[in-house]
């Protein structure tokens, strides 16, 4: 994507529009999942920062509405959070409210002109992959090898946050990714790299379609300290010990979400 097509990406963000899904939408998921955002005041005051979160809960995942809300509580709607996301999501109508509420295309050209404008990005690396990992490593943090965002931050010059989140790998049982399978049946060539498994309310087995109502599992989200890359890596950090040291903080921190927990979906 060119960078006039990045700029008019990033135009189409509308503050009041944002607001409006936000005051509506926002309190009901908050209800719903019993949802809990910790240490909001970790996030950088000012400035551009690359929010790096583990993702989940299948095709209706509530991660971005379970965090947005609350960043805006705090930093209001003068600060915009962009949400990278795939491209296949943009159909129509759904993709003009989208775009306007702070979703863009994920591509890292998006991604470093929201950065340089000194916006906050959110980012899962994992994407797909991730939300659709299997209930038995439901708290693994599994990027599937993607390093692309240590590379933004660097050439930004942006702190990376890491954000960790638990409980919505359980509002259904997610029995495998089906990789094996989408390769079997080419569907890697549309850019289908997982048919994943599932089961839950009210479909049962569901491959994707139809997409199951999501159980009321309680979600607790928790903001980590920024990782400044060159504070930590030097002037010429390498991207495969900054990707290593992200899991292996963000896994640290889940694997105590994980204690807390004692009971699934009730938290």
């Amino acid at each position: 994507m060119s960078s006039g097509g990045a700029d008019k990406e990033v135009a189409k963000w509308d503050p009041g529009f944002t607001k409006q899904i936000m005051d509506r939408v926002g309190p009901v998921i908050k209800r719903y999942f019993r949802a809990e955002v910790r240490d909001l005041d970790r996030m950088p005051a000012a400035g551009g920062a690359l929010v790096v979160s583990n993702h989940s809960g299948g095709m209706l995942t509530p991660d971005v509405m379970v965090l947005a809300p609350a960043f805006y509580k705090r930093f209001g709607f003068d600060r915009p959070l962009y949400t990278l996301a795939h491209y296949g999501v943009f159909l129509g109508n759904i993709g003009d409210w989208l775009r306007r509420s702070g979703v863009i295309e994920a591509s890292r050209e998006n991604a470093a002109k929201a950065l340089r404008d000194g916006s906050v990005v959110l980012v899962f690396p994992g994407g797909d992959y991730d939300s659709y990992r299997p209930t038995f490593t439901e708290n693994v943090i599994d990027f599937n090898g993607r390093k692309g965002y240590v590379r933004t931050a660097i050439e930004t010059g942006v702190p990376i946050v890491p954000v960790v989140s638990i409980g919505a790998q359980e509002t259904q049982l997610f029995l495998a990714r089906g990789d094996s399978i989408a390769r079997r049946l080419g569907l890697t060539r549309a850019r289908m790299e997982i048919l994943p498994l599932s089961i839950g309310f009210p479909f049962g087995l569901s491959a994707i379609f139809p997409p199951n109502v999501p159980l009321p599992s309680k979600i607790v989200t928790r903001v980590l300290d920024p990782i400044d890359i060159r504070a930590e890596f030097g002037e010429d950090p390498d991207v495969d010990a900054v990707d290593l040291h992200v899991r292996a903080v963000m896994q640290a921190a889940l694997d105590e979400l994980a204690r807390e927990r004692r009971f699934p979906v009730l938290g």
